[in-house]
């Protein structure tokens, strides 16, 4: 098992990738419009924008997210190091090791567990450099992108700097060579699970958050507030986020801990339980499908 010290700054890395490749819902909804849903999603949960230019980019944000690869292509992973994990806690919750950052209310964008891993300090790692930077490839800004391709980034450009240096800003912009020089986190490469296995995402997840990738277009799961989640819902994928845990109720329902990006008002303080261990092989919403994490 990594070093506390890595281990920390992997986390913050990959939280941010959650945030960054989600970008909100990737296909247009089919019940009811998109404008009516996000109207009722604002008066649930209270939100209120400071303008009518920042609300439609909110709104606007629901129709773009998660990219699945448009082609096959050859990938550059290691083996998965935790394949041969024979033994894993019962229970894991990464917030209580302190392996992760407060609930953020993006609308668009996921990456903050690598910094903790190579530093030993939870630092909030910039989105905006992946939204203005990374723009190869399936990657499009604030379009939305592929989690691996974030990996990518941050490996050819040697690093990422933090969100103070290089705020959020909530829509695409030139991205800021002078900004983007301060690299706080660094990673070598990245593994992605064995997909429609389970099994192995709760090995990952028990030695580091991971980045999953999940269907979010039913509002079975946009207006989740507690419990843990056995809803209907499909193996679409386009919304990014992070297992950061997993744990069983006191009725013995097993379920995965998934950081969401929509505010500390949506669902449980921000987060999401789901059920674990389904007869499906792709995993409830597909959680199994495809999920990746970096390394050392």
């Amino acid at each position: 098992m990594v070093s506390i010290c890595k281990r920390q700054c992997f986390f913050a890395f990959i939280l941010i990738l959650g945030t960054w490749a989600y970008e909100v819902t990737s296909r247009e909804l089919q019940e009811p419009s998109m404008s009516a849903r996000h109207e009722q999603w604002m008066a649930t949960y209270g939100k209120v924008y400071a303008d009518a230019a920042e609300k439609e980019r909110r709104a606007q944000g629901g129709r773009k997210g998660y990219r699945r690869p448009l082609q096959t292509r050859p990938m550059k992973v290691t083996s998965l190091k935790y394949e041969n994990v024979t033994a894993v806690p019962a229970t894991m919750d990464w917030r209580k090791k302190g392996a992760v950052t407060p609930i953020k209310d993006r609308g668009q964008c996921a990456t903050e567990g690598i910094n903790q891993l190579t530093t030993g300090k939870l630092v909030s790692l910039s989105e905006q450099e992946l939204v203005d930077c990374d723009t190869q490839g399936e990657d499009q800004g604030f379009e939305g992108g592929l989690m691996e391709d974030g990996f990518e980034f941050i490996i050819k450009n040697q690093g990422i700097t933090t969100e103070a240096n290089y705020p959020y800003q909530a829509a695409d912009g030139i991205c800021n060579s002078k900004k983007e020089a301060s690299r706080i986190a660094k990673i070598t490469g990245y593994e992605s699970v064995p997909a429609t296995s389970e099994a192995a995402l709760l090995k990952a997840v028990a030695n580091q958050p991971t980045s999953v990738s999940i269907d979010a277009g039913r509002s079975d799961f946009q207006f989740y507030s507690s419990g843990v989640f056995t809803g209907r819902c499909g193996t679409e994928l386009d919304h990014g986020v992070t297992a950061v845990g997993y744990g069983e109720t006191s009725d013995g329902t097993k379920y995965w801990l998934v950081k969401n990006s929509w505010g500390s008002s949506w669902g449980e303080e921000g987060y999401r339980r789901m059920q674990r261990h389904t007869e499906a092989e792709e995993g409830l919403c597909g959680i199994a499908m495809d999920s990746s994490y970096p390394t050392a």
